[in-house]
C-alpha cells in the first residue's frame, strides 16, 4: 500500500459515542467509588440499576497523520476512550468506525508470560500487537540490543524486576510498524538514561504509525510526540485544538 492509499484508509470516527457500565450491586457504595476511579464518567440517575456513564457523546474525526494527545485528571476517560478507539469497547450509544491496523499500548506488560523466556515473550508480545511471527524474528536482535538486558533474555520473565520488564516491553512496543497507535503512558519504572534512550525510540515510533492518541500527564512527552490535544473531563470532551491551547487551557482550571 502506497502512502496515499495508506492516508485514504486509516482514520477514525466517532458520533456522539457514550460508553456505560451498569452496577448490579446497587448496595455497594465501595464498589461504585472503585469503577468510577477506573473508568471515570458520572453515575447517571433514574435508573433501576446505577449506571456509570464512562463516556457521553464523544465525537472525534481523525485522519492519517494526526498526532493527537488526551489530557485530564485520573478517572476522565481518556483510558476508555482509547479502549473504545481500539475496540475492546463498544459504544452504547452513538458509532464508533476505526479504519486502519491497530495496536492498541495501554498496558506494557499485557500479552507477556511470566513462565517463559524474554526472548520467547520478544515473539509473543509482537504477536499480541499485530505483527507477524517472521515480523519479530527479523526484529529479536534489534530488541535485544535496546533493551540492554543481555543473558537475562534467556531467563522466565518471572524472574526480571518491574524495570526489566518495561525495558523488554519498551523494546518490543517502539519495534512495531502500527497504522494507528493508541498510547497510554506507562514508562516511569526505568532510570534516567534509559528513558532518555526510549523517547527517540518513542519519536522513531510515531513517525512511523499513521495515527497516534496519546494518553499522558507529561507534557514534556506531549510536546514531543503530539501537535493537538483533546481534554476529557467527566467522560467527555471538553476541549480539541492546538496542544498549546489545550494544555493552557487545562493547566489554568487548577490556578
Amino acid at each position: 500500500m502506497n502512502v496515499s492509499q495508506l492516508a485514504h484508509e486509516v482514520s477514525i470516527r466517532t458520533q456522539d459515542a457514550c460508553v456505560d457500565f451498569p452496577i448490579f450491586d446497587a448496595k455497594s457504595r465501595s464498589l461504585k467509588k472503585t469503577v468510577m476511579g477506573l473508568v471515570g464518567g458520572n453515575i447517571a440517575s433514574g435508573s433501576r440499576v446505577p449506571i456509570i456513564e464512562a463516556l457521553r457523546d464523544v465525537t472525534l474525526s481523525l485522519d492519517h497523520g494526526a498526532r493527537v494527545g488526551l489530557v485530564g485528571h485520573n478517572g476522565a476517560g481518556k483510558s476508555t476512550l482509547l479502549r473504545l478507539l481500539s475496540g475492546i469497547y463498544e459504544p452504547t450509544r452513538g458509532t464508533a468506525q476505526i479504519r486502519g491496523r491497530v495496536a492498541p499500548v495501554f498496558d506494557l506488560g499485557v500479552g507477556m508470560d511470566p513462565e517463559v523466556s524474554g526472548l520467547e515473550n520478544i515473539i509473543i508480545r509482537g504477536l499480541f500487537l499485530g505483527m507477524s511471527r517472521k515480523q519479530m524474528e527479523q526484529r529479536v536482535d534489534d530488541i535485544a540490543d535496546f533493551t540492554e538486558l543481555g543473558d537475562f533474555l534467556r531467563m522466565p520473565l518471572r524472574t526480571y524486576s518491574t524495570g526489566m520488564r518495561v525495558r523488554l516491553a519498551l523494546g518490543v512496543v517502539t519495534s512495531i510498524d502500527p497504522e494507528i497507535l493508541l498510547l497510554d503512558e506507562g514508562i516511569g519504572a526505568v532510570d534516567a538514561a534509559f528513558l532518555e534512550k526510549s523517547k527517540k525510540r518513542l519519536s522513531e515510533l510515531v513517525e512511523r504509525s499513521g495515527l497516534l492518541v496519546f494518553a499522558s500527564h507529561s507534557d514534556e512527552f506531549l510536546r514531543d510526540l503530539c501537535d493537538t490535544a483533546i481534554w476529557m473531563e467527566h467522560g467527555r470532551v471538553r476541549q480539541q485544538g492546538p496542544l498549546e491551547d489545550v494544555l493552557r487551557a487545562y493547566k489554568g482550571i487548577g490556578e
